[in-house]
């Protein structure tokens, strides 16, 4: 016999909250946070801290926060850059590059736009084909 409401997560309640079922609409890496190795996620991505490996998000968005240090690919729907990267960027979508972001590396996407401040260093595709 198998009990289906004891399978469920318990969250603990807070003051001032009525329900405890609560769901993160989105996955974030804490300024405080280093992470080594591959990050695949079904759910859109805040990064503020340091990655260094891959990170591979399907059709969902990532953006990488202006403290953010990322020394990965990338691979998105959506990515948009007010950090530093250093690697390959490729979105389905589009590309966003902030003010303060700078990307090292090749950018693959169908729309690329680049704030004045903003730095590559590599080359653009924007016709979207993958090298």
């Amino acid at each position: 016999m198998s009990n289906v409401e004891s399978a469920k997560p318990v969250m603990p309640m807070t003051s001032g909250t009525a329900a405890a079922d609560e769901r993160r609409l989105r996955a974030w890496v804490g300024e405080a946070l280093t992470i080594h190795g591959k990050i695949i996620s079904t759910q859109d991505l805040t990064i503020d801290g340091k990655v260094d490996g891959t990170i591979e998000l399907g059709n969902h968005t990532l953006t990488i926060g202006t403290g953010a240090d990322v020394k990965a690919n990338l691979a998105a729907q959506t990515i948009t850059i007010s950090g530093t990267v250093t690697g390959n960027v490729t979105a389905t979508s589009i590309v966003d590059l902030r003010a303060t972001g700078s990307v090292d590396g090749d950018i693959v996407a169908p729309r690329l736009i680049m704030a004045e401040g903003a730095t590559i260093r590599g080359k653009v595709d924007a016709a979207g084909k993958r090298p």
